[in-house]
């Protein structure tokens, strides 16, 4: 840092926070549903990583009762009832809709400028020829068409037991909004506080991204974005929420929900060997990584990264190969932890019996009734 005075010619230069955003997921591995107090004091402790302008929660198990139907959360941006209207002519036309009703909200909190939030629990309505279609594949074409086609609706939350809220501001401040602490459990919470860089602060743009069960929190900056974008295209995925995080939800469900790929194969696929790397290996090994790489080359998530992908059964947590944005993962008992900072971790969860930080573009897979996240810890030590 220089000091500017009167002799001096050289100007006074801020640095660049480049650690920005804030991540945390917690998952009890035994399923056991908890609240949300967790999640929003860890980020709490993390505050300045973000700037007020996105925070989301995503929390998985929440909606027992509708268990069994997708959950779509949307937002109508300006409360625009008319595009509420066509949202809900076009659910009639292809859903059963078992459900509806305002996402309900604190009405003591004044947030900037928020959309009209509203959920449907929906199972679908085929005609004879979609029958062979998949439930998932059906969803996901609607979900489509709705984000390209009506203006002002977006739905941004469209898995079963599972939710999505975000919006403009600190993530205590959407917790408090929408009441997350009083009103649901879940047995993973996910958790993002936005510092956007390059793209708007807007209740849409707001992390988790979401498609179906798939949901994703980002720290970094996508910049292989428009490449990413391309290929998804090519495969029926548009992205429609002006955040580079969209892509990494997208391609997380055509890699392992259409094509059956495990993490382990898909975050090499994200965050590849390099091509040196690569060619100094064992012939088995080189021949895999070489395909890979050849193969999904559009899917290469390049520039600074950490992500926390969750689902039904498993929470990952994914940094870039050379880990510019490194991630924290922590255990307790049953609670498995996942922070851009261990201090987060540790204010909610002072005497962890373990903490570490995986390798490069090597994942921390929790999943449920397994210890299948200490296979991270024994490549790091």
């Amino acid at each position: 840092m220089l000091v500017q005075n009167k002799y001096s010619s050289e100007r006074f230069v801020p640095e660049k926070d480049i650690a920005a955003c804030g991540l945390f997921g917690v998952m009890d591995i035994t399923g056991k549903r908890f609240s949300g107090d967790m999640a929003i004091n860890a980020m709490k402790n993390m505050k300045v990583r973000g700037n007020g302008l996105g925070g989301g929660f995503a929390i998985y198990g929440l909606y027992p009762e509708y268990k069994d139907y997708y959950a779509l959360h949307v937002m109508f941006q300006n409360g625009n009832l008319d595009a509420k209207r066509k949202v809900e002519e076009f659910l009639k036309q292809h859903f059963y809709v078992i459900y509806d009703e305002e996402i309900p909200t604190n009405p003591g909190i004044k947030m900037l400028s928020p959309p009209l939030v509203w959920r449907y629990f929906i199972t679908p309505k085929k005609r004879s020829e979609e029958e062979t279609v998949p439930d998932d594949e059906y969803v996901v074409s609607r979900v489509m068409f709705l984000n390209i086609n009506i203006e002002d609706a977006y739905v941004f939350s469209s898995g079963k037991d599972l939710g999505v809220f975000k919006g403009v501001g600190f993530p205590e401040e959407i917790a408090d909004y929408f009441m997350l602490d009083k009103l649901y459990k879940g047995y993973i919470w996910t958790v993002h506080s936005r510092f956007p860089t390059n793209t708007p602060g807007w209740w849409g743009g707001a992390h988790p991204f979401s498609i179906l069960d798939w949901t994703v929190v980002h720290n970094g900056e996508i910049s292989s974005y428009g490449t990413n974008r391309r290929f998804l295209e090519m495969h029926n995925y548009y992205c429609t929420l002006h955040t580079d995080t969209e892509v990494v939800a997208y391609a997380v469900d055509l890699l392992m929900r259409r094509q059956g790929l495990p993490i382990e194969v898909v975050s090499k696929i994200f965050a590849p060997p390099m091509w040196d790397s690569i060619e100094n290996m064992p012939p088995g090994e080189k021949e895999f990584y070489t395909t890979l790489r050849m193969v999904y080359a559009p899917l290469l998530l390049n520039g600074p990264f950490t992500v926390i992908i969750a689902h039904h059964n498993e929470m990952i947590g994914l940094t870039d190969r050379i880990r510019l944005r490194p991630i924290t993962a922590g255990v307790k008992d049953n609670m498995v932890f996942l922070s851009s900072e261990e201090a987060a971790i540790r204010v909610v969860c002072p005497d962890l019996d373990l903490a570490w930080t995986p390798p490069g573009g090597e994942p921390v897979v929790a999943r449920l009734h397994t210890q299948d996240h200490l296979a991270s810890l024994n490549k790091s030590i």
